[in-house]
């Protein structure tokens, strides 16, 4: 008896549903309204009847039945976008934390996620190894070593050579060969002839660098004056020769560098009378450039360092150099 009750129970709701469901359909189309568009309150009665009454799709006439899922969906999102509104969730990684961890990543490329956590720990920073490891960016190749970095560890067994022209007030022109040290950006020999040769070049090694001093590492271009009697003589003395390409100056950057330094800061200033005077110009300049001179690529300190004076040393005195072309700049007590 209880069960026929029930049954006719939910015939009617079943009847009632779908009467309410057919009788908004019908007010929706019968809108004056040039092209059909449900409203919000439309929406939320097919996610309710979806919700309490199975059989929903068969009165639904106006959408389809995947239109009413995407509805209640976007309705659950909503919900529960509304109900978790008050909770902060995980803290945040604060942008200068983000900003140490990618820059310790970059500068050492070598280094996992423990031991950058490590530095971290140590500057005071409480995060977890696991945030570490997912604030580092993903490497596709194998850790390895900046270039810079290379340069610096090899400098000192680099060394790099090359020529180049000053016309003179009588329009001879000179040629001037410059032997530089990589490590702290040492001319370590300059000259000047006016009939560059092999042998005159080769001869120009032997006095740049003792027997004891030379470097493991030659760098040069492929200019025909380095010719046999240079080779047997840089083999000779345990040296290897490292050419770079054809017409690729920046491939001896380093030599490049020093003589557009020399051009900008002594050549272009000058005229020059004849090899004496330019031997002694040179020589003049590169006191001071290994002296005073500062160096970007030195964090800003000269070829042979120089030490920082305190105020308490004296007054500040200006001291010309090459012939007050350039100036240094020291304390000294009165």
């Amino acid at each position: 008896m209880l069960g026929l009750f029930l049954a006719a129970l939910r015939s009617r709701l079943d009847l009632l549903a779908e009467n309410i469901a057919l009788r908004h359909q019908l007010a929706v189309l019968m809108r004056q309204r040039p092209t059909f568009r449900t409203r919000r309150r439309d929406r939320w009665l097919w996610i309710l009847l979806r919700a309490i009454w199975p059989r929903w799709r068969d009165a639904l006439v106006i959408v389809k039945p995947a239109t009413v899922v995407g509805w209640h969906r976007r309705a659950f999102r909503a919900f529960w976008t509304w109900k978790s509104r008050h909770r902060s969730g995980r803290p945040g990684i604060a942008p200068d934390v983000r900003r140490h961890v990618r820059r310790m990543v970059a500068s050492n490329p070598t280094w996992g996620a423990p031991r950058i956590h490590g530095e971290v720990l140590k500057l005071g920073i409480d995060i977890s190894q696991r945030t570490v490891s997912r604030l580092m960016p993903r490497r596709r190749n194998p850790p390895s070593q900046t270039w810079r970095a290379f340069l610096r560890n090899h400098g000192s067994a680099i060394a790099s050579v090359d020529f180049f022209t000053v016309p003179t007030a009588s329009f001879r022109v000179l040629y001037v060969f410059v032997v530089l040290r990589h490590d702290r950006r040492r001319i370590v020999h300059v000259n000047v002839t006016e009939h560059p040769t092999a042998e005159w070049t080769a001869q120009q090694i032997v006095e740049a660098f003792p027997w004891d001093e030379a470097p493991r590492y030659l760098l040069r271009d492929r200019d025909a004056i380095y010719g046999d009697a240079f080779r047997r003589r840089v083999k000779g003395m345990g040296i290897e020769e490292i050419n770079s390409a054809p017409r690729s100056p920046w491939q001896n950057s380093f030599v490049e560098r020093v003589i557009g330094t020399l051009r900008r800061e002594l050549l272009d200033h000058v005229i020059v009378a004849d090899e004496r005077h330019l031997l002694r110009l040179l020589r003049d300049y590169l006191a001071y450039y290994h002296d005073w001179r500062c160096h970007l690529s030195l964090d800003k300190d000269a070829p042979h360092p120089r030490r920082a004076q305190s105020p308490s040393e004296g007054r500040i005195v200006e001291i010309p150099e090459v012939g007050g072309l350039h100036h240094h700049y020291e304390r000294r007590a009165a």
